[in-house]
C-alpha cells in the first residue's frame, strides 16, 4: 500500500490534478476551486496516546484561498484495498487539522488580540478497486460498538468515499488533467477486464506511468518512461506501443539468454526441442529462471 500511495502522491500534488478531481467529483465539474489558488499543506500531524506523540500523514493535502483567505483546507486519500478503520482515519486527520486552527487561533490572540479566521476541512476518499464495491463503514457509527441508551448523545461522522471504478462514463469526460486517464482505465477495467487507450494527451507523463505501473503490477509502463517524451505531446496509445514493444523486446531477450544457457551446459537437445514445443519452453524458462522472467 505504501508503494502505491507513493506513487498516486506524485501525480496528484500537481496543483492542475487535485482542482480538477476536487471541482468533478465535489461540484460536478464547475470550475469552482483553480489551481493557482491551491497552496501546499503539510500532510503531517501528530496525536497523544499512552503518553508519546504519534505521527500520521495524509496522503495529499491543499489549502483553498481566495487572495489570503483560506476558504478551506482539502485533503485527498488514496485506497486500493478496502478499510474497515478508513473512517477512524479520516476523524482522526480532520481533528488534527481542527486542532491546529484552535492552537493558531491560541496564538493570534496572544500575539495581536485578533481571532484568526476558522474554515471547513474536507477529505476525499479515492478507492480505486475494480473488483468489487467498497461494502465496510463508511461513518464513523459504523465502526463503533454503541449501546442503545447513549446513541443519541454519539456524534458520528461521516467519510466523503468517491470509487473511481464506478463512476459514470459523463463522470470521467467531466476530468480535464490527467486524471482522466485514470479514472477512464479503472471504469474500464471494471466494465470489460480490459483497457482500449483514448488519444488524451498527457500532461505529466512521469508521474502517469509510476502510476500505471504500481496499479497494474507491470513495470514496462514505467520502464518504457524516457526523457524525449516530455519533450513532445504523448498519448496513452503511444505509451502503450512502447510498453507491448518492451514486452515484445524483454521476450526475446529472455530466450536468447535461455538458449545460451543450455548450449554452454550441452543440453543441445533441450535447445533443439524448446525451439518448437513451446509448453517445453516454458517448463525451462522457469527452471532455469523461476518465476522472474
Amino acid at each position: 500500500m505504501a508503494e502505491k500511495d507513493i506513487a498516486e502522491k506524485t501525480l496528484e500534488a500537481y496543483n492542475d490534478v487535485f482542482a480538477d478531481i476536487v471541482n468533478v467529483l465535489l461540484f460536478q465539474g464547475r470550475q469552482f476551486v483553480k489551481e493557482d489558488e491551491l497552496e501546499e499543506e503539510s500532510p503531517n500531524s501528530s496525536y497523544k496516546a499512552d503518553g508519546k506523540l504519534h505521527a500520521q500523514e495524509r496522503d495529499v493535502a491543499k489549502y483553498w484561498k481566495k487572495g489570503l483567505v483560506r476558504i478551506a483546507l482539502y485533503g485527498l486519500e488514496n485506497q486500493t484495498d478496502i478499510d474497515s478503520d478508513m473512517p477512524l482515519r479520516v476523524f482522526s486527520y480532520d481533528g488534527a487539522a481542527y486542532r491546529a486552527q484552535f492552537l493558531t487561533d491560541k496564538e493570534m490572540k496572544e500575539k495581536t488580540g485578533k481571532t484568526a479566521p476558522r474554515y471547513p476541512v474536507v477529505t476525499l476518499v479515492l478507492y480505486f478497486g475494480y473488483d468489487r464495491h467498497w461494502k465496510t463503514p463508511r461513518t464513523l457509527f459504523e465502526c463503533l460498538k454503541i449501546p442503545e441508551e447513549i446513541k443519541p448523545y454519539v456524534n458520528d461522522y461521516r467519510m466523503n468515499l468517491y470509487e473511481i471504478a464506478y463512476l459514470s462514463d459523463e463522470q470521467v469526460q467531466m476530468f480535464t488533467s490527467d486524471f482522466k486517464i485514470v479514472a477512464d482505465y479503472f471504469v474500464q477495467m471494471r466494465k470489460n477486464k480490459n483497457y482500449v487507450a483514448s488519444e488524451v494527451t498527457i500532461k505529466h507523463v512521469h508521474e502517469l506511468l509510476q502510476l500505471m505501473a504500481v496499479m497494474t503490477q507491470d513495470n514496462r509502463f514505467e520502464n518504457a518512461y524516457s526523457a524525449d517524451m516530455e519533450r513532445r505531446t504523448m498519448t496513452m496509445c503511444e505509451v502503450l506501443d512502447r510498453v507491448e514493444n518492451r514486452g515484445i523486446q524483454k521476450g526475446e531477450d529472455t530466450i536468447l539468454t535461455l538458449m545460451d544457457y543450455l548450449l554452454s551446459n550441452d543440453r543441445t537437445e533441450d535447445a533443439k526441442k524448446a525451439t518448437k514445443d513451446k509448453a517445453y519452453r516454458n517448463k525451462l524458462l522457469t527452471e532455469v529462471f523461476g518465476n522472474k522472467q
